[in-house]
């Protein structure tokens, strides 16, 4: 929500504090203000001036010499390449010396042999987005009304002479969703009134429920509707003041009567619509759900194939707007709208949001229905409109309204205690502070005894439970006065778990290797949610989901960290590497809440180390990923018990892919990602990981036990073994260090060879053997002993002979 400070200052008085100070006020009270935009900040020198003569160019086509009087009794050259540009015009001027947007100083200049005396503004030149403006300037230079004086500051008559709070709202404060709601929290907090519009115009002889008349077919989702009729509207541009407004809420201008209806839905948080009746086709609005397959062009130009669960306001045969979404373009208000049908309704927020989510469409009314309007200000809120195109459009209002409500609407009554909302606090408010803070709200509040009866307006409708009185008399009585204590026990709080602990370990290790931290969201789409997972099971769905990008809890977190890869490298990042600790959500079976498991997921692409100064270059490869892995289980203690099996599986590359066991408990897997999700990815080589972090951080083991410095020497012994292809050399290590016996502490592969030297299909492999007594000095038949055993198992299990 964008909130114009003076804007608002129409509403509630904001003498003595500055837009900065109510920002601050507002966020400390609980609605975050997320920033302050002060419109005209950095610009300066911008008049309104009068374009007395226009004459082409005489060396530049597209040129336009224009003769431009600020006011000051002295006509001044300014050339302009504007199509729009013509004699008689009221223009904005940025003059010599004049700053706009991005610092942008204005001088004196010749532009094809002419001398140029400022420069003939757009809206976009002055900062305005092009979005917003309306779309007769979209392409040319804004043209002030007759009625604005030639010589005063353009910035002020355009309202950029202002600061626009914007409020982050959370779903609960739709009372926020309007000026006035805004003006009640404001005036909440700072203990002053509130100021309505006044509402008052004359009406015509002639009754709106003899011209229109309105029959609800579907009473469930829409409870009340009310009509009313303007005749002899002529359409125009809106004031400037309102068209200024409306940009600075981020709504675009159109004409005074549409302008209107949105400038009140601001105002007052109640979407209003208007129709052209003379283009409405029956003198009968009838509200029902939509027929399967019946069609609507709405007034974006789109058609669109409605359903039976999409509410529809008809001329009693066909759709004429999709209720509380957008208008039908078959009755639209055009330039040519003499006589405007005003709707005014209240419908439910669950039907409002099936139609908006089925076809795509999010506007300004539909995401008020959404959340929630005020069934008490429909009536006002049309008559508010009906005040404004009486007053700017020239209408002359038909008396009354034509209407249907099947259902009335009572304030909410809350009550709680003065002890309840102490002990909840943990504070020392007295009542008659409750009831002060409550007033201020406008809230209806009784003190009986200790007891607070409280009847909650119908515009606060997020106001349910004796639990909300509670926060909203913490949040005016402001948090920072709830006091601050220390927990009292026996023994020191806040110590961590053992899982805790090793989980800070495993996060200090992979910063220290060079992994930056990701946090990505735990809702996915169903094509990505069963990639990379550990253990697959059916995904669990959200009832009501944002979008089709986040309806299923994940599986697997690799999925969306190879996401936050592709977006770093597609800005020319040459080396990214994070890792996630997080939740993956498994189904638990239907109506049950899913189980919530822990992982740890790594994802590395590009360079590893990039040393200029020696040229070196040192891409990520297998043995990279690996090596983190393994440093984990080293950190952890467990690398005795982990071990790595060559596997295949989806979306990892065929060759260079390993299962990771802890014991006979499969607890995840490494490697590149397999060549065609790369390419996809937009992503070069990329190797991952993902861990079942829980399994690996709940294992006990055992303290760790030093040994003294060795006094004995060791013994080394390689030896190349000729094998089949296909034997592992993983499970040639296995053996070896059953075989070698006690004295055998170290087995490594330091060579593989496969070439023309070996007969076709067979690879040696070479590994390095460490023999190692602490007690005393090994002899060569000790260790001649326990080689022998070795070779004796190699042969015996691979067929393996020694390479000569």
């Amino acid at each position: 929500m964008f909130v114009s400070y003076k804007w608002l200052a129409e509403y509630v008085d904001l003498s003595g504090i500055t837009p900065e100070q109510l920002a601050e006020k507002i966020t400390r009270s609980g609605i975050e203000v997320e920033s302050v935009d002060v419109r005209n900040e950095g610009l300066k020198g911008v008049k309104v001036g009068y374009v007395v003569e226009k004459e082409q160019h005489p060396d530049a086509d597209k040129l336009n010499k224009c003769q431009v009087d600020l006011g000051e009794g002295e006509v001044v050259q300014i050339i302009c390449g504007a199509k729009n540009v013509d004699k008689g015009q009221k223009v904005a001027v940025a003059t010599v010396g004049a700053v706009l947007p991005g610092n942008f100083k204005i001088k004196k200049a010749k532009l094809r042999g002419e001398v140029s005396n400022g420069m003939i503004c757009s809206l976009q030149e002055l900062g305005i987005e092009s979005k917003l403006v309306a779309k007769e300037y979209s392409e040319g230079i804004f043209v002030f009304p007759n009625d604005v004086e030639v010589g005063v500051d353009a910035l002020e008559q355009l309202g950029l002479d202002d600061a626009v709070l914007e409020l982050g709202l959370t779903p609960n404060r739709s009372d926020a969703l309007s000026m006035l709601g805004v003006a009640h929290e404001v005036a909440a907090i700072l203990e002053r009134d509130v100021k309505y519009p006044e509402i008052s115009y004359e009406s015509s002889n002639e009754k709106a429920s003899d011209v229109i008349a309105v029959r609800i077919d579907a009473a469930d989702d829409n409870p009340l509707y009310v009509a009313k009729v303007i005749k002899n509207v002529t359409i125009a541009p809106s004031p400037l003041w309102m068209q200024s407004r409306l940009m600075a809420a981020g709504i675009r201008p159109h004409n005074n009567v549409v302008d209107i209806t949105n400038f009140v839905l601001l105002e007052y948080g109640q979407p209003l619509h208007a129709f052209d009746y003379d283009r409405f086709g029956s003198k009968e609005i009838v509200v029902r759900r939509a027929k399967a397959g019946e069609k609507i062009v709405t007034l974006d130009e789109q058609e669109r194939t409605l359903a039976p669960d999409h509410l529809v306001i008809t001329n009693g045969n066909e759709p004429v707007a999709l209720a509380g979404v957008m208008g039908g373009a078959n009755s639209e208000v055009q330039a040519d709208t003499t006589t405007v049908l005003l709707e005014s309704a209240l419908f439910t927020a669950q039907t409002i949001r099936k139609a908006s989510k089925d076809h795509g469409l999010r506007s300004e009314a539909s995401a008020r229905y959404e959340k929630g309007v005020d069934p008490n200000r429909v009536h006002a809120a049309a008559e508010r409109a009906a005040q404004l195109i009486s007053l700017y459009a020239g209408g002359d209002v038909l008396e009354g309204i034509a209407e249907v409500q099947t259902k009335t609407f009572e304030p909410v009554i809350v009550k709680t205690t003065v002890e309840k909302v102490n002990r909840v606090l943990g504070m020392d408010v007295s009542a008659e502070e409750m009831k002060s803070i409550l007033d201020r709200l406008q809230f209806g509040v009784e003190l009986d005894g200790t007891t607070l009866i409280v009847t909650v307006p119908t515009r606060r409708g997020d106001i349910t439970i004796e639990e909300d009185l509670v926060e909203e008399i913490a949040r005016l009585y402001g948090y920072d006065n709830i006091p601050t204590t220390l927990p009292v026990g026996q023994a020191f709080p806040g110590k961590l778990t053992s899982y805790q602990e090793k989980r800070r370990k495993v996060r200090r290790y992979l910063e220290g290797t060079g992994l930056y931290q990701a946090i990505t969201y735990s809702l996915t789409s169903e094509e990505k949610a069963g990639k990379f997972a550990i253990e697959k099971t059916d995904v669990t769905k959200l009832s009501l989901p944002i979008s089709e990008e986040r309806s299923v809890l994940r599986l697997s977190l690799l999925p969306h960290l190879l996401e936050a890869l592709k977006y770093n490298v597609a800005r020319q990042i040459d080396q990214v590497a994070l890792y996630e600790i997080g939740s993956v959500f498994l189904a638990n079976g239907s109506n049950k809440q899913p189980l919530e498991k822990e992982r740890l997921s790594v994802a590395i692409t590009g360079l590893w180390h990039s040393h200029m100064w020696q040229a070196e270059k040192k891409p990520v490869d297998f043995y990279v990923i690996k090596g983190i892995a393994e440093g984990l289980f080293d950190l952890l203690g467990l690398s005795n018990q982990v071990e790595f099996k060559q596997a295949t599986r989806d979306d990892m590359h065929p060759g260079r892919t390993a299962e990771i066991y802890l014991g006979d408990l499969f607890i995840g897997f490494v490697g590149q990602l397999h060549p065609s999700v790369q390419k996809e990815l937009d992503l070069s080589e990329t190797y991952v990981f993902e861990l079942s972090l829980a399994d690996i951080l709940n294992v006990e083991v055992e303290e760790t036990r030093f040994e003294v410095i060795p006094r004995y020497p060791s013994i080394s012994r390689d030896i190349a073994l000729v094998v089949n292809a296909d034997v592992v050399a993983g499970e040639i290590q296995k053996v070896i260090t059953q075989a070698g016996g006690k004295i055998l502490k170290d087995v490594s592969v330091f060579d593989l060879y496969e070439g023309d030297r070996l007969e076709e299909g067979k690879k040696s492999v070479a590994f390095s053997l460490r023999y190692f007594d602490p007690e005393r000095t090994l002899t060569d038949e000790d260790v001649s002993k326990a080689h022998d055993k070795v070779l004796k198992a190699v042969e015996e299990q691979f067929g393996a002979i020694l390479r000569g």
